[in-house]
């Protein structure tokens, strides 16, 4: 009996510290909670049946507020709470940023003989994000991945993934992006409209954006975290190898998901080790 709820950031980190506060429909408290180390409310105080007001706060994160019903049985069950960082709903200080590989990773998932997937990463990447002063769609990303740096932890796979029949990174070394626009797409949602170049050929690809918030790092700068994520067709690319199995199943999917965990810091360039 009593109340259970899990609370998360936004891309599914714990947050530890969490206070949980419910209050009944006349405004009194009648619950304060605070989440263990795994994010996890489990208060065992019984509970009046009726409606309640379940309120969610940590420091570094907006609350969160939401309705809840406890049962005959003295229980509520909240599920999973998600908190979003403190000034996430809106782009970061305006000025340059720049990509922090040491602690971003650019990364892809192609399905694997249609039963599974393949998680690859590029271990080389660099990138600069403008942000615009006074319209923040004007706002510019540019990146720039050493194709051969791919690693999906199998040597073997790994080479052929850097031959012609995929990157062929000896001829193309470089793959780059270059976004054309942002539109908003929620309050702390994003979509980036840009150009992609890889294996000499330039498409178009959006990124789906999520702004996770900025906050102060240990050695005096300023840091922002962005989630995105886009689909990619290979033959696009002209990566058109593939291999059908005798039940007709492709061994490599032909699209790749692309999810970029992105942290930036402020200024032009990095500070010095």
């Amino acid at each position: 009996m009593g109340l259970t709820a899990r609370i998360r950031t936004r891309d599914g980190w714990a947050v530890s510290h969490a206070v949980v506060t419910m209050t009944d429909m006349t405004g009194s408290q009648v619950l304060r909670a605070e989440a263990d180390a795994e994010g996890a409310v489990r208060e065992t105080t019984a509970l009046a049946p009726g409606a309640y007001t379940v309120i969610v706060t940590a420091v570094g994160y907006a609350p969160a507020a939401s309705s809840a019903i406890v049962t005959a049985s003295g229980r509520a069950e909240v599920g999973t709470v998600t908190l979003a960082r403190q000034g996430g709903t809106e782009l970061p200080p305006p000025g340059p940023w720049t990509i922090d590989p040491a602690h971003s990773s650019v990364a892809a998932v192609a399905q694997h003989l249609g039963i599974s997937s393949v998680h690859g990463r590029f271990t080389d990447f660099a990138g600069t994000v403008e942000i615009a002063p006074d319209d923040v769609t004007k706002s510019r990303v540019e990146a720039v991945i050493r194709a051969g740096s791919i690693d999906t932890g199998n040597g073997m796979r790994d080479s052929h993934l850097k031959s012609a029949d995929f990157l062929d990174v000896e001829r193309h070394p470089q793959i780059t992006y270059c976004s054309t626009g942002v539109t908003a797409a929620g309050s702390d949602r994003w979509t980036v409209h840009g150009e992609l170049g890889m294996r000499g050929v330039v498409r178009p690809v959006d990124l789906d954006l999520a702004y996770l918030g900025t906050g102060a790092d240990p050695w005096g700068g300023t840091r922002a975290a962005f989630r995105a994520t886009t689909e990619l067709r290979r033959e696009d690319f002209a990566m058109n190898y593939n291999q059908v199995l005798q039940a007709g199943i492709a061994a490599i999917g032909t699209t790749l998901r692309v999810e970029l965990d992105i942290q930036a810091v402020q200024g032009s360039a990095l500070p010095a080790a």
